[in-house]
């Protein structure tokens, strides 16, 4: 056997993976080094390099609001098991005082309500969402900071045997798990670090992180973030966490991009929910900045935007809708008005055929593998070669 000495690339990663980091780039922004850190973990879980008896993985993901902590747990979720939903989610500040870690764990025999407490940890719980090709767990403790001493205790045992110990002494195995923790410490200090360069202004904004400086300022807001969870956690929790990842305030660049992403949910939503009477829309740039403004701010991040687009956009439509102002095929521009500020809603076609909306619609949103139109069913192009696909 002759000796090859062939350079190898270890930054490639399997089709599985790119899979995943696809999915979620399409669905969060502006947190990239978020992303490579969950796609590394899966990649080492897919080829058995993940250390024995542990989750998957362990994550604490810091950051102000808004800035896509728990969206990325929801949408790793909705990329590996097609449900954004399928996070078991522990809210923290629920466990404030040590007596109501009893919820989590159930109460121990001998104790009133013994019989009636129903873990919220159980392993049936933890395996819910589990699918025949899927059988990854994810579990998110949201604001992890709020939580009592009692609660960072039994994480101890989490991270680092993968095990959980219940009321009754029965076992929980967390080794199928990914487990994440989100906390908004060190948040005032990122955002003081970076306000200049934060809230919609209505500028030609800029990517972030495309020069020196903005790496530079990177580098100071992630120090900052791990900082203030150093303060926070003992050394005992920190050592037993895999990655710690500190999350970006978003700039106008990305702000911009979510409302887009949002925007297309909302399309998607319409196909979705009524195939039989499908329109189309189609925001014009000063009604998208009208959105940005009334849902985005330096404080509250993306948090409020899709509250906004339910309010100003969502709700009128449905009154179009109810009203038979709007039917299927048509084509409305929104655009935006002053004084007062509003949105203007404008019927630009209608009678569409449903090809030619899939053909005027983002390649992000898919229709119904069944669409009606006038009452008969109606196949797309891209639902046709799907199943072409399929059968071949």
């Amino acid at each position: 056997m002759g000796r090859l000495n062939m350079a190898l690339d270890p930054s490639k990663t399997g089709r599985e993976a790119e899979t995943l980091e696809s999915s979620l780039r399409k669905l969060i922004v502006g947190q990239d080094e978020a992303i490579q850190q969950i796609v590394n973990i899966y990649q080492m879980n897919l080829t058995g390099m993940s250390a024995p008896g542990r989750p998957i993985g362990n994550f604490l993901f810091l950051g102000p609001t808004g800035s896509g902590k728990t969206r990325i747990v929801e949408a790793t979720a909705e990329a590996l098991l097609k449900n954004p939903r399928a996070v078991i989610k522990i809210d923290c500040a629920e466990f404030q005082h040590s007596h109501e870690i009893a919820k989590l764990i159930g109460s121990p025999p001998g104790y009133l309500g013994h019989r009636e407490t129903h873990p919220l940890l159980s392993q049936e719980v933890i395996n819910q969402h589990h699918t025949d090709t899927m059988k990854i767990s994810f579990v998110l403790f949201d604001e992890i900071e709020k939580a009592s001493d009692a609660l960072w205790n039994l994480l101890l045992g989490i991270l680092d045997k993968g095990t959980l110990t219940l009321g009754d002494n029965r076992k929980v195995d967390f080794s199928r798990a990914l487990i994440f923790m989100t906390s908004n410490l060190g948040a005032a200090e990122m955002s003081a670090l970076v306000s200049p360069k934060l809230g919609f202004r209505g500028a030609e904004p800029k990517e972030a992180g495309t020069g020196p400086q903005d790496e530079k300022l990177n580098a100071k807001v992630a120090k900052s973030g791990v900082e203030a969870a150093r303060r926070k956690f003992t050394p005992e929790f920190m050592n037993r966490l895999d990655k710690v990842v500190v999350f970006k305030p978003l700039g106008d660049a990305e702000l911009k991009r979510i409302l887009d992403i949002e925007l297309n949910m909302v399309q998607q939503r319409i196909f979705n929910s009524s195939p039989d009477r499908a329109f189309i829309f189609h925001a014009s740039d000063t009604a998208k900045q009208y959105l940005l403004r009334e849902g985005t701010d330096v404080k509250y991040g993306a948090r409020h935007l899709k509250r906004a687009i339910e309010r100003l956009l969502v709700q009128p439509m449905s009154n179009l809708i109810a009203t038979e102002q709007v039917r299927a095929g048509d084509w409305l521009k929104i655009d935006f008005g002053a004084a007062p500020e509003h949105l203007i809603f404008l019927k630009e076609a209608e009678g569409l055929p449903i090809r030619t909306m899939a053909e005027l619609v983002d390649n992000s949103i898919t229709l119904p593998v069944q669409t009606m139109v006038n009452g008969a069913p109606f196949e797309t192009p891209r639902t046709q070669s799907a199943k072409n696909s399929r059968r071949g």
